[in-house]
């Protein structure tokens, strides 16, 4: 079974993403977790209404980013969370811990019945803002297996905001990331939030799985617009969208229901 295709039914999936405000424990936390909440139910909400295949929330708010655990106010704060909106949305629902916490995205999975994660690095080495992050394919799994059986694994490949300590490829990271990491499905970026992802690297990596792991999906996961949207979805197996459809198109401002609907509109045009 294609789990993937189980989870996301339409062809070529929108999925939006849930930036959190900062939350407890982050420098900028306003301490008012209910507001948080209600925002993301809210979000949700616009999203599913436009037509939506998916979300996933984010602690996008939590600058600077911790790099591979965060405490335990952040996760109980992050379930609260996921908990509304899985309650408000019959859509599915990813977690991503940023910068590197694939424990606790599991735990939150595990807890809330989340049907997918994303790690930005599961695979390789990485110098980022918040240090050297090494890629944990085989802790991934085991917990994976543990706590959270049926949850997908989305891998980035060659993620944004980072740059590898060995010389890769994006195409031979995606073959990493498959083959070695056992990632679900890859997510191809640009360079940083909002930047727009080579149409280039999309066709290279999709060309690559092609040959040997078909059935593994690939999605663009950063700067998607209206103008690109339908290139991309062309391209890829689906987009994650998260800048574009806010306020003036900025990462952590509040959905801006007209831009959102715009691109569901796109993905209905070009989808059927």
């Amino acid at each position: 079974m294609n789990r993937f295709k189980d989870i996301f039914r339409a062809a070529g999936p929108l999925i939006g993403v849930l930036h959190l405000p900062p939350l407890p424990g982050s420098p900028g936390f306003a301490g008012d977790v209910p507001a948080i909440r209600d925002r993301a139910v809210r979000e949700a909400g616009i999203l599913a209404e436009a037509g939506y295949d998916g979300l996933i929330v984010e602690n996008f708010g939590d600058l600077p980013f911790q790099k591979d655990h965060v405490g335990p106010e952040t996760v109980a704060a992050m379930a609260l969370v996921v908990e509304a909106v899985k309650a408000s949305v019959r859509l599915p629902v990813g977690v991503n811990v940023l910068r590197n916490d694939y424990t606790s995205a599991l735990g939150i999975a595990a807890a809330c019945g989340c049907e997918f994660i994303r790690v930005n690095v599961l695979v390789g080495a990485y110098v980022t803002p918040e240090g050297v992050i090494e890629g944990r394919p085989a802790e991934v799994l085991r917990l994976r297996r543990r706590v959270a059986p049926e949850t997908l694994v989305f891998a980035d490949v060659c993620v944004k905001h980072a740059h590898p300590i060995a010389a890769t490829t994006i195409d031979e990271d995606a073959l990493d990331a498959v083959e070695r990491g056992k990632a679900d499905g890859l997510i191809v970026t640009g360079v940083r939030t909002g930047g727009a992802a080579s149409a280039e690297e999309v066709r290279v990596v999709k060309t690559r799985l092609g040959q040997d792991n078909p059935e593994v999906p690939v999605l663009v996961g950063s700067g998607i617009t209206e103008s690109n949207a339908r290139e991309m979805l062309g391209l890829s197996d689906g987009l994650i969208v998260g800048s574009y459809i806010r306020k003036m198109g900025r990462a952590g401002n509040e959905i801006e229901p007209t831009r959102a609907a715009k691109l569901a509109e796109i993905r209905q045009q070009v989808e059927g």
